[in-house]
């Protein structure tokens, strides 16, 4: 009879240990993985290649890790990052500025590019070739207060009169149709839409925005959690980190290969543009960085100062508690 209670005992404990809470699966080592939510920004692109990347080559897994990769709900990815709706999310170093500014508690724990490969993008010939061409132009654009104030910058850095450039929100539409029909000149990311403008033979004229004013050469996009999470869970936070970067160091040297893991999670991606965006951005991961992910406080300090001083912002943030390199490996 004690044999058998023993049998028994063993034989419920394990089947307690089944229906223990936690929603994680078992890792590697029979560990309970920790669920982890990482929310986009927008569809899957290469911006997030080394997300896949890290997920598909087991390292979130060998870090005790279940990552769940999920695209933006309504209510934009900052803010559902500093409520606790996701643990991580891809913003943008404007967002997280504007966030700060206005008491929202996110922070940006790496920067995916080095540098801004944004700008203003129009046909041949429309003949926009510098800034103050936009005169007696349609810019197509989403509605944003910063947009607009970027716009009038670079017009009045070059002579022109941002007056004389009409604004026509075009919201999410696609930019090739935009302007065919509505605009003549809109704001892209050249790693993807200007790469499938060379696919397309369409020839275009691009003004980068870093090289119109270095202020504008700030980090976008950039990889942010919550204050919270780094207090209470600064582990967990290490552990992402330290599989994110092995994702991206991976998509800088094998691009090709990392555009294939894209395309396996994203099969909806048109795989040429894929691999050509890949190859495009996967250099400028890391750039001239010392290692990818970083941040300096003087490109926080210098967009956020452009901001202020256009209004943009209720008031100027501390560059320093924007971001952080603490949790990037060494």
């Amino acid at each position: 009879m004690k044999k058998a209670a023993i049998i028994f005992s063993f034989i419920l404990a394990i089947m307690l240990a089944g229906c223990s809470p936690g929603g994680g699966s078992p890792g590697s080592g029979g560990e309970e993985l920790k669920p982890v939510t990482v929310m986009l920004d927008w569809v899957p692109n290469t911006n997030h290649t080394g997300l896949y990347v890290a997920l598909d080559k087991g390292w979130y897994e060998e870090e005790g890790l279940q990552v769940d990769i999920v695209q933006p709900t309504q209510g934009g990815t900052t803010q559902l990052v500093a409520t606790g709706k996701a643990e991580f999310g891809v913003g943008y170093q404007e967002d997280v500025t504007q966030a700060r500014a206005t008491g929202v508690p996110v922070v940006s724990i790496a920067a995916v590019l080095q540098h801004n490969t944004s700008g203003f993008a129009a046909k041949k010939e429309e003949g926009i070739t510098r800034p103050r061409d936009m005169e007696g132009k349609r810019y197509g654009g989403w509605g944003s207060p910063t947009e607009e104030a970027v716009l009038k910058a670079v017009v009045e850095a070059d002579g022109g009169d941002p007056g004389k450039v009409e604004i026509i929100n075009i919201g999410t539409a696609d930019f090739f149709t935009a302007i065919e029909r509505d605009v003549d000149f809109a704001w892209i990311y050249y790693g993807w839409t200007g790469v499938e403008a060379e696919l397309r033979g369409l020839e275009i004229n691009f003004l980068e925005l870093r090289k119109l004013d270095p202020a504008l050469d700030y980090y976008t996009p950039v990889l942010i959690t919550s204050e919270k999470l780094i207090r209470e869970e600064s582990a967990l936070v290490e552990k992402f980190m330290r599989a994110t970067a092995r994702g991206y160091e991976f998509a800088i040297t094998e691009p090709e290969e990392a555009g294939r893991i894209l395309l396996k999670y994203a099969p909806e991606l048109d795989e040429k543009l894929v691999l050509a965006s890949q190859k495009y951005l996967s250099p400028r991961y890391r750039d001239d960085a010392s290692c990818w992910g970083e941040q300096k406080e003087e490109v926080w300090d210098r967009y956020a100062r452009w901001m202020y001083e256009r209004g943009l912002l209720p008031k100027m943030i501390d560059p320093a508690s924007a971001f952080t390199n603490r949790f990037l490996p060494e």
